[in-house]
């Protein structure tokens, strides 16, 4: 799938089985909330803190989806293209990084 049809089936689901979107304010929110719940999969799965036994059957790659959808979500309710704006963002990461992380003595360890 690619971003385009992500953004579309997105829409799609929202108009038809979720009714309508919420505010991009309420989306916001429950956007920092999945990425909540992202970091504490990260720091007690593979960070220093252990894991809780409530925590171990914890799905990263749906939390990260559900980070995703909101991020689509976002997207489609502020008139964004992802493919065009991720595109513009690689080439701009193409540029300013061209030899950035290769001259990092910190990346060489």
């Amino acid at each position: 799938m690619t971003l385009e049809e992500a953004q579309k089936t997105v829409d799609q689901w929202i108009t038809t089985v979720g009714v309508r979107y919420f505010n991009e304010l309420t989306n916001t929110a429950l956007l920092m909330e999945e990425v909540g719940e992202v970091a504490r999969i990260m720091a007690r799965r593979y960070g220093e803190q252990s894991e809780k036994e409530s925590d171990k059957n914890k799905d990263l790659g749906d939390e990260l989806a559900d980070v995703l959808w909101l991020v689509i979500c976002l997207a489609n309710q502020t008139g964004v293209n992802l493919t065009e704006s991720f595109e513009k963002n690689l080439d701009k990461k193409n540029i300013r990084d061209a030899t950035r992380h290769l001259n990092n003595p910190k990346l060489q360890e």
